[in-house]
């Protein structure tokens, strides 16, 4: 009946296969670390470290240039066969889990989005238990939650942003110096402090109340940090002006923007970015132009 119900709906098949893989590599890795430990007065003879696997090694050096050059999608399947080889391997569960995630976005199908997703949780999960001190496993498992979180009812919504926290607060400890991680740490400030009416009762009565430390504020500093590790990523000026102008700063929005427009896109997401970057500073120049008008006439 359960798998039945799977193959009655047509979901992207990587995802599915590798929810299955994934979902048995636990079961035997949770079955191995249940097996007795050794008897005392037999030390067991220290092991020498495996040798590199050097097809592995170049399968994960392809995948990164892959990656660097935006062809997401085929270097998401070399981090699977990667895995299919090495399933503890911790580089390739992570970055299977970003680049699940950035494929499922661009899907309007709800369906597809979950399945692409539901992969991307896994894929964080295991790397987290591979390496628990992992900034890039910490930074996979806040971005899987904070993109499932929309797709989720109220609770399970609000249940992700709590789960959250911890994990995007960890990777910008753990790698201070990565932009991505402090705009997801901005993106996270600004979500829990504009939450809405209902989602704030709930979790005042439900869940022991909102996550702490949601600010603008300090969605503002976070995302701040993350503009000045890194002026060329377009998607870091589009964030942090949103929330300036959220603060009613429109002379410190107006100077990220036009920075932001001088940024040639590559992608065609940076694309649409920049194209709303250019309106939105199109529209605060047009306020600025009314605002001297009308200063210009009560003189």
């Amino acid at each position: 009946m359960f798998v039945s119900v799977f193959l009655s709906v047509r979901l992207p098949f990587r995802p599915l296969v590798w929810l299955w893989g994934l979902a048995l590599w636990g079961l035997t890795a949770g079955a191995a670390s249940a097996q007795p430990p050794a008897r005392p007065g037999r030390p067991a003879g220290k092991l020498a470290p495996a040798a590199p696997d050097p097809a592995l090694a170049r399968l994960l050096a392809q995948a990164r240039k892959l990656q660097a050059d935006y062809h997401e999608s085929q270097a998401l399947g070399l981090y699977e066969q990667a895995l299919a080889k090495a399933p503890a391997t911790y580089e390739a569960l992570w970055s299977a889990a970003v680049l699940s995630v950035r494929i499922g976005n661009r899907y309007t199908d709800e369906t597809r989005k979950a399945a692409y997703f539901s992969a991307a949780r896994l894929y964080a999960n295991r790397a987290l238990v591979v390496k628990p001190n992992g900034a890039e496993g910490h930074y996979a498992q806040a971005l899987t939650l904070a993109t499932q979180a929309p797709l989720l009812p109220l609770r399970g919504r609000l249940l992700a942003y709590r789960e959250m926290r911890p994990h995007v607060y960890r990777a910008t400890e753990l790698r201070p110096e990565w932009a991505e991680a402090w705009q997801l740490l901005g993106r996270w400030h600004y979500r829990v402090d504009h939450y809405s009416l209902v989602e704030r009762l709930y979790s005042r009565l439900f869940l022991g109340g909102v996550p702490v430390g949601g600010s603008t504020l300090l969605a503002i500093e976070a995302l701040r940090t993350a503009h000045q590790l890194d002026s060329t990523r377009i998607e870091y000026a589009y964030d942090l002006a949103r929330v300036h102008l959220n603060r009613s700063q429109q002379s410190r929005a107006t100077d990220v923007l036009q920075a932001a427009v001088e940024l040639p896109p590559v992608t065609a997401d940076e694309l649409v970015i920049s194209r709303r970057c250019r309106l939105m500073l199109e529209q605060l120049n047009r306020r600025q132009r009314r605002q001297v008008q009308r200063h210009l006439k009560k003189l």
